[in-house]
């Protein structure tokens, strides 16, 4: 996701930062970066790479005591968290400055192995990974667009981030034929082989 990002800007907001570990990376990348995490704990480890973070529960939108325009807004991982990710998404066009864009990163619920379990009758909640037992919304690569541009946005960029199932395979093909065949696939078809889809856009209009 932070590959995505343009390079022109300077100020970031990120949605969900948690102890802020894209924004020690995006600091050294020259970016200013403000936070905000849910977690009391997050916001005292996240503020040694972040100038500011704000404690707030995003499903309410962004806090009003924000009131700094940024060249990007990051959500990595954050909508499918929310009960009402319209709100965020609502909010973040009042912090973008002109020609700033939004960051999103989402997990698809209908890559292969998750279909196939589908298949067999397994849905199941996990600790982590795309059926994390804290996510109340699923996306698919699809309806991961949707979603912004139902809410005002129009799509400047969109990919996925995944691979084929090579399993053992993997360790004695070339390297290079791997990399290709991955690409390949998830560049045709992403809503099935892509587990994470990426979004950069703008407001509409």
């Amino acid at each position: 996701m932070l590959g995505l990002l343009p390079k022109s800007g300077r100020r970031l907001l990120d949605c969900g930062c948690g102890a802020g570990d894209n924004a020690r990376i995006l600091k050294a990348q020259g970016w200013s970066v403000t936070g905000i995490t849910i977690s009391p704990s997050e916001q005292l480890v996240a503020s040694v790479h972040c100038g500011k973070v704000y404690l707030a529960d995003l499903d309410q939108g962004i806090p009003k005591a924000i009131d700094d325009y940024f060249d990007c807004v990051l959500m990595s991982h954050i909508l499918e968290h929310l009960v009402h990710p319209e709100n965020l998404l609502r909010d973040a066009k009042a912090v973008l400055a002109p020609n700033g864009m939004i960051a999103v990163a989402l997990p698809n619920v209908l890559v292969y192995y998750n279909r196939l379990r589908f298949l067999f009758g397994r849905f199941e909640y996990t600790d982590g990974g795309i059926m994390d037992e804290t996510h109340v919304r699923f996306y698919t690569f699809a309806t991961g667009a949707k979603l912004l541009e139902a809410n005002g946005y129009k799509l400047v960029k969109v990919q996925s981030e995944g691979a084929f199932p090579l399993w053992k395979a993997r360790n004695i093909l070339p390297v290079r034929l791997v990399k290709a065949l991955n690409h390949f696939v998830v560049k045709h078809w992403p809503g099935i082989f892509g587990w994470q889809s990426l979004y950069l856009a703008r407001v509409a209009g």
